[in-house]
């Protein structure tokens, strides 16, 4: 066995074949969500970190009354827009021993560049999570929400919402009519909770396969699926805050019109180093993300009970 210097890692224990068995344990990640919530209309039109890109939104038509007779009055659409910069960044840089590569039989290097991938991955989502819900519309939040009716309570700093298996549905419905209030269309939403609220829904009515619409109960198949037109998704990546003791959490909701996503993996390299007999393998990714329509994303903040 060739000695190693002071600090450097041990491979040689985790991965010589003569000690340790080939097949490594599996690695739980974090479910990550981004992907599924978040549009990447834009995602072509990015070359580097600092890009930007600038999206043109609709303008807003008047519709006007028509009198026989009367002169018609032109109008001209203002142009708007909003910004999508491409101004994060995360990177990888991996060294793998010559040595320990030749002496073991796995694919070092391909263990080490997936498990960085996954683990971008699941750093991008709790950026987005962790960030989002500040940009929903102030009609999509708080306690007081509803664009036309308002008075839905949807939890606020201080006090948020309690939920339990017998009013979870509830509140589901209530971020559904928000949306339904700012026109939000129907196909397309989605809702992320955390695990302890997400397990409130399979505690509740929704255990009867019938009130789901699914030909077998979710406490069977472990699938939350689709509730009030929303597509439910379980995350441990939502931003938590400390209320009397009890950890509150900014759950998010909307549609995917409401969130759009950008990224590019602008360099991947695999390199000999200069001073080590190894090679490095190292990767930047860089990404942006914007709250392109806020009324069309919503902030459910919650302690589960």
């Amino acid at each position: 066995m060739v000695d190693r210097a002071s600090g450097h890692p041990d491979y040689q224990g985790n991965f010589i074949p003569e000690i340790w068995s080939s097949k490594i344990n599996t690695k739980f990640y974090e479910t990550t969500v981004f992907g599924e919530i978040a549009n990447t209309d834009w995602e072509g039109e990015i070359t580097d970190q600092g890009s930007k890109v600038m999206i043109r939104m609709r303008p807003d038509i008047t519709i006007k009354k028509y009198k026989r007779g009367e002169k018609l009055d032109p109008e001209v659409p203002e142009g708007n827009h909003v910004e999508l910069t491409i101004d994060r960044g995360d990177y990888f840089n991996v060294l793998v021993d010559n040595v320990d590569e030749v002496q073991s039989d796995i694919e070092l290097m391909d263990e080490f560049t997936d498990d960085a991938t996954e683990q971008m991955q699941i750093s991008i989502d709790s950026e987005i999570l962790g960030e989002v819900y500040g940009d929903a519309d102030d009609k999509n939040a708080g306690a007081d929400a509803g664009k036309k009716s308002g008075g839905i309570n949807l939890g606020e700093a201080g006090s948020p919402v309690e939920v339990d298996k017998d009013n979870v549905l509830d509140y589901i419905v209530d971020m559904g009519t928000v949306l339904d209030e700012q026109s939000v269309p129907q196909q397309g939403r989605w809702l992320v909770l955390p695990p302890k609220i997400a397990g409130k829904i399979k505690k509740s009515d929704l255990r009867d396969a019938s009130l789901a619409g699914d030909g077998t109960s979710i406490m069977r198949n472990g699938r939350i699926g689709q509730i009030d037109r929303f597509t439910v998704y379980s995350s441990n990546n939502l931003a938590t805050s400390d209320e009397d003791g009890s950890k509150a959490f900014n759950c998010v909701f909307g549609h995917t019109a409401g969130l759009t996503y950008a990224s590019q993996i602008a360099k991947t390299e695999r390199i000999k180093s200069e001073q080590y007999f190894g090679e490095f393998v190292r990767g930047l990714n860089v990404f942006g993300f914007k709250a392109t329509n806020p009324e069309a994303i919503g902030h459910f903040y919650a302690v589960a009970k």
